[in-house]
Order: C-alpha cells, then sequence, then structure tokens
C-alpha cells in the first residue's frame, strides 16, 4: 500500500510540475490578482480501515471549511485550505481537530482536452497537499489522540465541478478525497508513533460539497480568456498591404508637389496677363490652354484651380472671334457609367463658371464628358477638364 501511494504522489508532483512551467500561449495577460477565488466545503469524514457502507455512515462526523485559490494557468491552481471536524466523542468539545491544509490542483479537462478560452460546464480535477493538523478534544478514549497533540498528513482526491451561469462565476463541486495521518495515529483508535507512513488504519475517506466564486480579473471575464490566433501568411500579407499604402503616401506628396508647382507657375502666368494692356495681349490658342484639376469623385472646382478658369476668360475676352473646347475626363477608379457622368459634370463646370462668373457667351464654349482619361501617366492627373481655344 505504502508503495502504491508514493508513486501516486510522485505522478501527481510530475503532472503538477508540468502544468505550472508549461507556458500559457495564446491567453491574455495574466497579472498577479487576477484569477483567484474563494470557496465554502461542507461535507462527512469516516475512517477508511474496515471500510463498508454501513461502518461508513455509522462513523461518519461532518467536517466543513474554507478555501483560496489562486489560478495560475488554465490547468494549473495552488490554494489554501482551512478545515474543522465535528466531535462526535463523550466529550462536550463541539468541535475536536482542526486542519491547515496548502495544495496544488491539475485540471485534468484542460490538460488533455486543452482550454477553448472559457471553462466547461464540467470539469474534473485532481488534488494533493500537504497538511498541519491540531487535536482539541479534552477526552482521549476515543482515540483521536491526546489533547494539545499535533501532526502532518497528506491529502488526495478529485475534484468534480460544474461551472455555473454564462460568465462562470460560480463553480458547485464534489470532492471525493482520502487524508492520511503521516505521523501513524491511527484515526479511531490509539494511536503510537511509527513514524511517516501511508496507511489504511491512518487513512480517512471525505467527502465534501463546495461552492466557490471566482473573482473578476482585469481582462473583465471570470477566467482566462484567450487571444485569437492570426495566419502568419495573413500577417504577412498586411504587412505586404502597410509597406503599399506608405509607398502610395510617398506618391501622393510627390503629386501635391508636383501640383503646387504648376499652380506657381500658372499664378505667375495669369499675373503677367493681368498686368498686360488688352491691346497687347496675343496669346496663342497653345498658350490659352486650361487646365483645372479635381478631387477625386467630384465636380466642383476649387478655389486653387479659379486662376485657370480667370486666365482663359481673359483671352476669350481679348479675343472675341475664339472659341473653346473643354473636354472633362476621369481617373479610373469606380465604374465605367459613373466616370461618364462624372467627366460630364467636370467639363459642364468649367463652361458655367465662364458664362455666370465671367460673361462669356454660352454659344462659344463646347463642354463634354470624355469618359477616363489616359493623358496622364500618373492616375490622379487625369481627374481633370482641358479647355482648348479654336
Amino acid at each position: 500500500m505504502k508503495k502504491i501511494f508514493t508513486l501516486a504522489v510522485a505522478v501527481f508532483a510530475f503532472v503538477a510540475a508540468t502544468a505550472q512551467t508549461r507556458p500559457a500561449a495564446g491567453l491574455t495577460s495574466h497579472k498577479f490578482l487576477d484569477n483567484w477565488s474563494v470557496g465554502v466545503n461542507v461535507g462527512a469524514v469516516s475512517p477508511v480501515d474496515h471500510f463498508s457502507w454501513s461502518n461508513l455512515q455509522k462513523r461518519a462526523r461532518l467536517t466543513f471549511g474554507l478555501e483560496l485559490t489562486k489560478q495560475w494557468s488554465p490547468v494549473f491552481a495552488t490554494g489554501v485550505e482551512g478545515g474543522a471536524y465535528v466531535n462526535t466523542t463523550r466529550s462536550g468539545t463541539a468541535i475536536d481537530q482542526i486542519t491547515g491544509i496548502i495544495f496544488g490542483k491539475v485540471n485534468f479537462s484542460n490538460l488533455f482536452l486543452g482550454y477553448k478560452g472559457t471553462p466547461r460546464f464540467f470539469e474534473v480535477q485532481g488534488r494533493a497537499g500537504i497538511s498541519y493538523n491540531y487535536n482539541i478534544v479534552t477526552h482521549n478514549s476515543y482515540g483521536f489522540g491526546k489533547l494539545g497533540t499535533d501532526f502532518f498528513g497528506a491529502k488526495f482526491g478529485l475534484d468534480f465541478d460544474f461551472n455555473l451561469g454564462q460568465k462562470k462565476a460560480w463553480t458547485l463541486s464534489l470532492k471525493p478525497a482520502i487524508t492520511y495521518n503521516l505521523d501513524g495515529q491511527h484515526y479511531q483508535a490509539y494511536g503510537k508513533p511509527f513514524g511517516a507512513r501511508f496507511d489504511k488504519k491512518d487513512a480517512r475517506f471525505e467527502l465534501t460539497a463546495g461552492l466557490t466564486y471566482h473573482f473578476k480579473n482585469s481582462n473583465g471575464a471570470h477566467h482566462f480568456l484567450t487571444v485569437p490566433a492570426y495566419d502568419q501568411a495573413e500577417i504577412d500579407g498586411l504587412n505586404g498591404e502597410i509597406n503599399a499604402l506608405r509607398g502610395q503616401l510617398g506618391d501622393k506628396d510627390a503629386l501635391i508637389n508636383g501640383l503646387n508647382g504648376q499652380i506657381n507657375d500658372v499664378q505667375n502666368q495669369l499675373d503677367a496677363a493681368r498686368n498686360q494692356k488688352p491691346t497687347m495681349t496675343q496669346a496663342t490658342a497653345v498658350n490659352a490652354e486650361m487646365y483645372v484639376y479635381f478631387k477625386q469623385s467630384k465636380s466642383n472646382i476649387e478655389r486653387s484651380q479659379e486662376p485657370n478658369v480667370e486666365r482663359v476668360a481673359a483671352y476669350l475676352k481679348n479675343n472675341k472671334n475664339a472659341k473653346i473646347v473643354i473636354k472633362g475626363y476621369a481617373s479610373s477608379e469606380g465604374p465605367k457609367a459613373f466616370n461618364q457622368k462624372l467627366s460630364e459634370a467636370r467639363a459642364q463646370a468649367v463652361k458655367n463658371m465662364l458664362v455666370k462668373k465671367y460673361g462669356i457667351d454660352a454659344s462659344r464654349i463646347s463642354a463634354e464628358g470624355a469618359g477616363i482619361g489616359h493623358i496622364f501617366s500618373t492616375r490622379e492627373w487625369n481627374r481633370v477638364s482641358i479647355g482648348t481655344i479654336e
């Protein structure tokens, strides 16, 4: 018997150590104050020697206690337990023995089936611990040791847990266990010190029911949460998209700088045109070409583009026989039909400004939409209306 239980202790210790050192991969950050729980236990205890159901019932006595547990991972936990045993001897003392236990627990369900981010409704855990016990009896004829004696013990058991509610904040448990007096003090009989050993004469069978509350963690739940796993190929693809967007941003900056340069050139030409006398204005058709750029999906003329229209309006006023053909374009984004309507709206917007703001006769202006433009290699530059003097 001794060898069997010694082997069981060694196996349990190995599993617990493995669970403790195994990293909790895929879990949210775990702080020291997270995953604590407190529980109450109530049940009965009876000697193992001469075991039978009739003896179990006849010699059983009540036990109750509290326990505090820290869950280090979904598999491994440690804790402390305090318990008391109700006196059934002829002594008038209500409690004849108290115990304190340091224990470790291994969640076999999570160890072998994995943890999915929330406790299962039903789980099985194994526990093992070392106890310190103290006798309070004032009458020793029933064999719990002399008044004031103490001894070390061990406890092995299983927890059959039912995790309740959607949040899994409460656990109802059935806890069968065996406890040993390692100092050789036989339970329910006079004892003699034989040294530390596992002997059924020094063992008790314990069956308790427990109710445990799991405190709320920093992650907002009452248990460990898992982090969604991402495929490396998906991550690499997202990084590639980010780098591509960064490259496009650099291209946008270059485009903006180029357009600002064109605006400055046009502004200089406009200033020069304003300073010329009307009789001296002899602009050629090439010099009188007009480029009005638009924002994506827009057909309204920005203030920065109005000088381009004003320069052509001045030319038309000084050349009464000149006419202008305005063609609107769109870049390649979006449906073809939408881009056709957008190009027409851009051409019409320039025509409306020439007529309404600068008084140019509408009969001298032709406006048409040319759809998607391929005039410039830079896609954004094709969002334009181009006016050509005839």
